[in-house]
């Protein structure tokens, strides 16, 4: 007697919210660790909260990837990978270019 053949169970998904957070924290540790500061500047601040965006971003997006790669689905695999890529470009740009106006009003307001 034959049985017929099951689909393959669908893979264990980390929620989106889940991955975020993980790669939140631990970027935001790692950054934390590789720049120590003695005290809690802004800079020292957005650096950490850049670091800690960048790495929940890049972890969401992997773990979507690798979702959509165990389901054969390589379009939603390649708008993951691109996603996340660009929002870590994103997160850069603005946040440097935040940091970057900030100092210029710093120094403006020090003359």
């Amino acid at each position: 007697m034959r049985h017929p053949a099951r689909p393959l169970a669908p893979a264990a998904v980390v929620p989106f919210e889940r991955s975020f957070v993980r790669g939140f924290v631990a970027s935001a540790c790692l950054s934390v660790a590789r720049n120590p500061s003695p005290s809690a500047s802004k800079q020292a601040l957005r650096r950490m909260l850049r670091h800690g965006l960048q790495g929940g971003t890049a972890l969401a997006a992997g773990a979507s990837a690798a979702a959509a790669l165990e389901r054969r689905d390589y379009t939603g695999l390649l708008l993951a990978a691109a996603a996340g890529a660009t929002s870590v470009f994103v997160i850069e740009h603005l946040l440097r270019e935040s940091a970057q106006r900030s100092e210029e009003n710093n120094d403006g307001q020090e003359a």
